[in-house]
């Protein structure tokens, strides 16, 4: 009788046993990348300071410019921050680099309940609000 239960016992260990394998496949370990709050605002703001870097000096999409840093982060009553950044624009024969500021008005969505929605109704917004020439 033990021998019968043994049999019927591998018989389905045998049939409900997955005879495949499949491993997963691996992914790289990112242990050596650090992140900092600006790396974080440059990849939110980056593409909207480009158009408009573009559009004051001409050139194609390939216009090369290079973002020097944040000079500051001021938050807005109405759940926006306006962020001040320094820009390097260098000229057709390299001799002088022309540096200028730009503001940036991130609006981050308003979809919390914890957010006042009488001040607060915009979604994701990034703008230019304001572009000086900081050198002649």
């Amino acid at each position: 009788m033990v021998k019968q239960y043994l049999i019927l016992l591998g018989f389905f260990v045998f049939a409900f046993t997955p005879m495949q394998t499949v491993e997963a496949e691996t992914v790289p370990k990112v242990e050596d990348s650090y992140v900092t709050t600006e790396d974080i605002v440059s990849d939110l703001v980056f593409p909207t300071i480009d158009k408009r870097v573009i559009k004051e000096y001409g050139g194609d999409d390939l216009f090369d410019w290079q973002w020097q840093r944040i000079v500051g982060i001021k938050y807005n009553d109405n759940h926006s921050y306006d962020v001040a950044v320094r820009v390097n624009i260098p000229s057709k024969n390299n001799d002088n680099v022309k540096e200028d500021l730009v503001k940036v008005r991130v609006s981050p969505s308003c979809d919390s309940g914890k957010i006042n929605k009488q001040k607060c109704t915009h979604g994701l917004k990034i703008e230019i609000v304001e572009y000086k020439h900081l050198s002649k």
